[in-house]
């Protein structure tokens, strides 16, 4: 119930498009521009090719991050992230994290979904060609984020919560705690780094959950 409020809530967001031209995807946007695509076929079996285009490094911390749907190469509608664009069948979703797109999906009307094909030259769309390519190699990279990112809330925890009780009127009710983890400080910015690239992949895949890798949208 909670989720098909927000959707409609989405969907009034949507505002018309002005009918530019969509625009080639160049190697230059790889950091801050996500371009997917979804092709469907009417009852007439004609064929129309949907476009989410996103700019996702331009404004990320403002309410102005905007996601672009295209029809066949022309702006169809603009809206707000997150994003519900309706198309024949079902939404298109548009969700946004802290490092990247975590939702692009085509929900039927019926209720199963599907991702939206990634650019090629797209980062998410060479990250998916790394996997269709070396299927062993993905795997092990997507584990290894993984595990950076379990080790770093492992390590992370014990020494927010060392500081919290620190706090006079919360140590007064629960007492203080001593985390068994203390990293220098060069530590727990290698710590971060290492927590937003491993974060950052896990994007490019579409892949995101909200304890290990928190973000908006």
């Amino acid at each position: 119930m909670i989720k098909e409020w927000r959707r409609r809530r989405a969907v009034q967001r949507v505002k018309p498009g002005d009918g530019r031209a969509l625009k080639r995807f160049r190697w230059w946007q790889l950091p801050f521009r996500a371009l997917f695509c979804l092709r469907l076929t009417g009852d007439d079996g004609q064929r129309t090719v949907y476009a989410v285009d996103v700019r996702h490094w331009q404004n990320h911390s403002s309410d102005h991050l905007k996601a672009h749907l295209y029809t066949d190469g022309r702006q169809r509608a603009v809206s707000r992230l997150p994003a519900a664009f309706p198309v024949p069948g079902g939404t298109v979703e548009v969700r946004m994290s802290a490092f990247g797109i975590k939702r692009c999906h085509y929900v039927t009307d019926e209720g199963p979904e599907y991702r939206l094909v990634p650019d090629p030259r797209s980062a998410e769309g060479r990250r998916a060609r790394l996997e269709r390519d070396h299927p062993a190699l993905s795997r092990a990279i997507g584990l290894l984020s993984l595990c950076v990112l379990v080790a770093a809330l492992a390590l992370l925890l014990p020494q927010a919560a060392e500081q919290l009780t620190r706090s006079e009127g919360i140590a007064r009710h629960t007492g203080t705690f001593t985390s068994p983890v203390d990293l220098p400080k060069w530590g727990n910015i290698a710590l971060g780094l290492a927590t937003a690239a491993a974060s950052t992949e896990r994007a490019l895949r579409l892949r995101h959950s909200w304890l290990l890798d928190g973000g908006t949208g």
